[in-house]
C-alpha cells in the first residue's frame, strides 16, 4: 500500500505522538499487522510455554513434601489489547500465605527464627521468557 504521504511519528507530550508529512511506503508495517492479527496458533504456543514453565519451576522448587512443586499451573489470559500466560502456584499455608513465595523470599519460622529464601522462581522461569521474547522477535523481523 502507497500513500501519498508517509506520516513520521514523533513523540509529542499533549497526544503521546504527532503526525508529520513526510513520503513513503507503509507495506512492511501494514503486513506485519495483517500477520499479528492472523497469527491464530499464538494461544498454542502460549500453551507450550505455560507446560514447560510448569516443568521447571515444579522441578527447581525445593522440596519437603513436594506438595509445592506439584501445585504449579500456568493460566492464559486474553483481552482485546494483551495474551498474559501467568504461572500460580496453589499451595497455601492455613492463613492462605503462598508457600511458594515463603520459599522464594523467605519466612519467620515461628519460634522466632528465620528461614532464609532460595532465588529459585527466577533462574527456573527466565530461560522460558527468553524463548519467548526471542520467537515473537523472529516474528517481527520475519515480515518485514
Amino acid at each position: 500500500m502507497l500513500l501519498e504521504e508517509k506520516l513520521a511519528v514523533q513523540k509529542d507530550d499533549a497526544m503521546g505522538f504527532s503526525l508529520k508529512n513526510k513520503k513513503g511506503d507503509w507495506a512492511s508495517t501494514t503486513s506485519w499487522l495483517k500477520r499479528i492479527r492472523t497469527l491464530r496458533n499464538a494461544r498454542n504456543v502460549l500453551e507450550k510455554y505455560g507446560r514447560e514453565g510448569v516443568a521447571a519451576l515444579a522441578a527447581a522448587t525445593p522440596i519437603d513434601s513436594g506438595e509445592t512443586a506439584s501445585s504449579w499451573d500456568y493460566e492464559i489470559v486474553q483481552n482485546a489489547n494483551t495474551t498474559e500466560l501467568i504461572f500460580t502456584n496453589n499451595n497455601v499455608t492455613k492463613t492462605g500465605v503462598p508457600i511458594a513465595i515463603l520459599l522464594q523470599y523467605g519466612h519467620g519460622n515461628g519460634k522466632g527464627g528465620y528461614v532464609q529464601g532460595r532465588d529459585y522462581i527466577n533462574p527456573a522461569i527466565q530461560p522460558i521468557f527468553d524463548e519467548i521474547a526471542d520467537k515473537a522477535w523472529k516474528e517481527v523481523v520475519e515480515s518485514e
